[in-house]
């Protein structure tokens, strides 16, 4: 496929994808103005989002059929072999990130996952890996589970006990 090819299909999918999230906006009878007394209806942010974003993909569409764009006039294949190779090793890391949560927890997974994307692919120093493998869960352990009061997945017991005593911790300090 060329660029060309994905600028048309990626604007006629997102322009259907849009015109399908207006409707459905309008066939559930959502308010998409003003109520008195209340406020924006149900309806507003969906239905004039979807309409913005319908109007964006004709832009898109137009820009395709009057080659604006260099984009719209490439016939260079839309992805590479070495683009190709880093989205399917992004996809399978992403996948084995969802089944490590599933049994060594929220938190040992994404320092894995760091680990990977920052010291094997990306190949930086041991000091902005060590930064991101650690300052990622517990930026995101403050995040969902101090501030949004959201528990993330432990895994397995064995582990989920072994966070017990971080949350004692913080509620014997902070509470």
């Amino acid at each position: 496929m060329t660029v060309r090819t994905a600028e048309l299909l990626m604007g006629i999918a997102t322009l259907v994808l849009s015109l399908g999230l207006m409707y459905n906006v309008w066939a559930d009878g959502l308010r998409v103005d003003w109520v008195d007394g209340r406020g924006p209806g149900a309806g507003v942010w969906p239905f004039w989002l979807s309409l913005g974003m319908a109007l964006a993909s004709v832009a898109t569409l137009y820009r395709w059929y009057s080659g604006a764009t260099p984009e719209s006039r490439s016939d260079a294949p839309y992805i590479d072999k070495d683009t190709l190779f880093l989205v399917a090793i992004s996809a399978f890391a992403i996948f084995a990130l969802l089944v490590m949560m599933t049994y060594i927890g929220t938190y040992l997974a994404l320092m894995i996952f760091m680990f990977f994307f920052v010291r094997v692919l990306g190949r930086h120093s041991w000091g902005v890996t060590n930064s991101f493998v650690i300052g990622t869960p517990i930026f995101i352990y403050l995040l969902f589970e101090v501030a949004l009061t959201k528990y993330l997945p432990k895994g397995l017991p064995f582990f989920e006990e072994g966070f017990l005593w971080i949350d004692n911790f913080r509620y014997e300090w902070f509470y």
